[in-house]
């Protein structure tokens, strides 16, 4: 084989030690302190090296890829660990760094996305929302469990007991309020009007201590998680506007009505304003299932530039979405490829997409859960969304949903030729009304 990157270097790892290879001298162990990071930047210029791969381990590479990348110019390869398993009995962070280098200057290894500048920071505000809006709907399910355990109904009456009716009987109760129907006056007026004796019956409770307490930290922690979430909300719309800053003269979009965001709705001025202008006017919310909040995720997590996938099958194997190939003689199998975040969150709309009773792509979801079952179902329309992601970001195709009558009138016409095939093999004749 021959070399193709003969002045690069491998470098392993560790949360208090790195091991640098180079080629030709002895692995050089560093500390992992910052100052350390700088003195590996400074052996590896020493040494002429232009390119050097790492293992993405942990949280443990951030500052040692900014800080090569940024401050020492060199071009930094992170990679995934699956791709640099050592051989069986040849274990050591020492050998590990010298396989890495090895296998990166025969290109042997594939470069993983990551992002950088604003958009880094878009990911890191977005990521830390999304952890506490789980950490907020965990003390949700604390304030229903301290509800049910005093016997309690309003989980059983109310949609939602974080809603603002909810919110505010429980702030009453916490409060002392014992009262149902002063409780009651407290509800939105469609829930006096329509559910007033459920919710007076709901109300009358078996209140003891340990309840209110358990319910008084859920209710305090939930607020919490709350203003945290509007501060990433503050951080998110901070980077958009600096992404956008230089595009004043974007066209205006249409008043054309933007799709409701249900849960979880980012508190960001003209947000689908700002998305138009980062994908230069390329409107995703035009696909089935993708909202404005929806698309800021896929943004956070994937970037803008789509093209460094070559076409639609290397994204969607990126993303986690389609089998791998893990074939020996006889034996055929799909292995798992990861599980990328991007993927999950096309796994979300697919999810939602296969309940949906007017789209074509709920059809096919739904036809297809019947016989390969949910899991198949939904990894499959997932990666059908991925493919018209990719086509709308690349290629600029916008997607028309020609819902579930045009996908039902293609099915019937494919029925009628398999009949036709049928009655062609037996000799019989077919005749349709």
């Amino acid at each position: 084989m021959k070399k193709i990157r003969p002045f690069a270097a491998g470098i392993d790892i560790g949360s208090k030690q790195l091991f640098v290879s180079v080629e030709g001298q002895e692995v050089k162990v560093f500390e992992s302190f910052t100052e350390d990071i700088f003195k590996i930047g400074e052996y590896l210029l020493e040494h002429k090296v232009t390119t050097v791969a790492m293992e993405a381990t942990g949280s443990y590479w951030f500052v040692l890829y900014d800080i090569l990348a940024e401050h020492c110019g060199l071009d930094v390869w992170l990679v995934d660990g699956r791709q640099t398993k050592q051989l069986p009995g040849r274990k050591t962070d020492i050998k590990d760094c010298q396989w890495i280098q090895q296998l990166h200057s025969y290109g042997m290894l594939n470069k993983c996305y990551v992002s950088s500048g604003a958009l880094k920071d878009l990911r890191s505000y977005q990521r830390m929302r999304e952890d506490h809006i789980r950490s907020a709907s965990m003390h949700v399910n604390h304030m229903q469990k301290a509800l049910i355990q005093m016997n309690i109904k309003l989980t059983e009456v109310l949609s939602q007991v974080q809603g603002a009716s909810g919110m505010r009987m429980i702030k009453a109760i916490l409060n002392g309020e014992r009262d149902r129907e002063k409780l009651l006056e407290l509800c939105e007026t469609s829930l006096k009007k329509n559910k007033s004796e459920q919710i007076i019956k709901a109300l009358e409770g078996h209140y003891t201590e340990d309840g209110l307490f358990i319910l008084e930290q859920a209710h305090d922690a939930y607020f919490f998680y709350q203003a945290q979430i509007k501060q990433c909300d503050e951080k998110l719309s901070k980077v958009l506007n600096q992404i956008n800053k230089d595009k004043d003269d974007f066209p205006k979009p249409t008043k054309e009505r933007r799709k409701t965001i249900r849960h979880n709705r980012p508190n960001i001025d003209n947000l689908g304003e700002h998305l138009l202008k980062m994908t230069g006017g390329r409107d995703a919310q035009k696909l089935t299932g993708i909202t404005d909040y929806t698309w800021l995720k896929l943004i956070s997590e994937i970037g803008l530039e789509l093209i460094k996938w070559p076409t639609e099958k290397h994204f969607t194997s990126w993303l986690g979405l389609s089998p791998g190939q893990h074939h020996s003689g006889k034996m055929r199998r799909n292995k798992q490829k990861g599980r990328p975040q991007a993927g999950q969150i096309f796994k979300v709309v697919a999810q939602s997409i296969i309940e949906s009773k007017k789209t074509a792509l709920g059809a096919f979801g739904r036809r297809l859960r019947a016989k390969k079952g949910p899991a198949k179902a939904i990894k499959a329309v997932a990666r059908k969304i991925a493919i018209l992601y990719w086509r709308l970001m690349v290629k600029g195709s916008e997607f028309v949903e020609n819902g579930v009558e045009h996908y039902e009138k293609q099915m019937m016409i494919s029925k009628v030729k398999a009949m036709r095939r049928l009655g062609k093999e037996l000799n019989a004749r077919i005749e349709f009304s």
